[in-house]
């Protein structure tokens, strides 16, 4: 009988992205025992693993940190590797940072699903500096060698990896551009049957998301005080206070609200506005679920989920915008309000559906037995 250990970066309450939801879909398929660098969901009642026996490391212990581990960035590459995954024959492994670089041995095949290289490590390491005291003077310079410390660990903990999956094109470019190894693209699943459809559309426009800054719910929220548009935003994070202070009396700043509500208004909405740059995001596909369109910058996984209407015609979705500023959405969602009669809320519906649960346990089983049938006749 195959042994199997799935090996997380943390399970706290607050951890509910698209990668947990990757983790999740996989122990409904697989029977794994389950890692991670900290675990606080199988203490939780409302959680799935609640109950579970979950592994985890030295971090457990370390003050404050279910609020997140990220404030012991240099001990995280340290604790991944005290993880004693020897008993197991397949190691599954769901990575956005360091979860990848669990030790293994020859005889066992590691298979990684991989949500994004470290992107504070990479591609966000500049922005990581300036929005981040750590960043600036003495300190910063401590703060740029521990990035560049965490770089070449990161690098060299690819090599431990045999077979990367990546959740979009967009990634696994990233992953070629980082660790130098081709990866297989297996969109990650979305629950589209959750979400209601709905063909007619009221008139305010709508985004869901964490508040923090990359996500530029900010940009949108100014793009709407000059639009005076009717906008919702639904979601809390670091950036509410500063979100309800900015807003006018167009914006309607809801906060944190259960899934019910924000189906209801995903649904409802003439279209869903996302000005982030991700490397696959959900959300966009949750909105389409519901018959949504999108306004969409132009970048990540986006270019692969939001089909613009001025190139796919019949088969449009949204438009997409080229630049993270308020002019661009500004002129974006003036285009989507010329040509919103063109897009078929069938249509979207149908586009989500390709991002399905189904398509996702098909494609990702099918690959992990390719590649235990390729290991093994390696080691014969």
């Amino acid at each position: 009988m195959t042994n199997y250990a799935l090996v997380h970066e943390w399970l706290t309450p607050k951890a509910t992205g698209g990668s947990e939801l990757v983790v999740q879909e996989i122990l409904k398929h697989i029977d794994a025992d389950l890692y991670a660098l900290i675990d606080f969901e199988s203490s939780n009642p409302e959680s799935y693993l609640y109950g579970r026996n979950i592994g985890t490391t030295f971090l457990q212990q370390f003050p404050f940190a279910k609020n997140g581990v990220q404030k012991y960035l240099p001990f995280l590459p340290l604790a991944i590797e005290q993880l004693d995954l020897r008993q197991y024959d397949i190691i599954l492994s769901s990575s956005h940072a360091v979860a990848k670089g669990v030790l293994t041995s020859p005889n066992q095949l590691h298979v990684c699903y991989c949500h994004a290289p470290m992107r504070y490590a990479w591609d966000m390491t500049f922005e990581y500096l300036r929005s981040s005291r750590a960043g600036q003077g003495i300190p910063g310079v401590f703060t740029r060698y521990l990035l560049h410390r965490l770089r070449q660990w990161d690098a060299l903990s690819a090599h431990r990896v045999d077979y990367f999956i990546a959740n979009s094109k967009n990634t696994a470019r990233r992953i070629w551009r980082c660790y130098r190894r081709p990866a297989e693209v297996i969109y990650p699943p979305v629950a589209v049957d959750r979400f209601p459809f709905q063909a007619q559309k009221q008139d305010f426009y709508v985004t869901v998301s964490r508040l923090v800054s990359y996500k530029k719910i900010s940009l949108i929220v100014q793009a709407f005080n000059q639009l005076g548009r009717p906008l919702v935003v639904i979601g809390s994070g670091a950036e509410l206070k500063h979100i309800q202070s900015i807003a006018k009396s167009n914006i309607q700043v809801l906060g944190w609200q259960p899934d019910a509500v924000v189906d209801r208004y995903l649904s409802q909405a003439k279209a869903f506005v996302y000005a982030a740059y991700e490397d696959f995001g959900i959300a966009p596909v949750e909105a389409q679920a519901c018959g949504t369109p999108v306004i969409a910058y132009a970048a990540g996984g986006t270019l692969e989920t939001v089909k613009d209407i001025r190139q796919h015609g019949e088969n449009g979705t949204g438009i997409l915008f080229s630049e993270q500023t308020e002019q661009s959405i500004i002129e974006a969602v003036k285009t989507f309000e010329d040509c919103q009669q063109k897009i078929v809320a069938e249509e979207a519906r149908s586009h989500a559906q390709t991002f399905h649960p189904t398509i996702f346990k098909q494609r990702y089983l099918t690959f992990l037995d390719q590649a235990y049938q390729e290991f093994q006749s390696n080691l014969a």
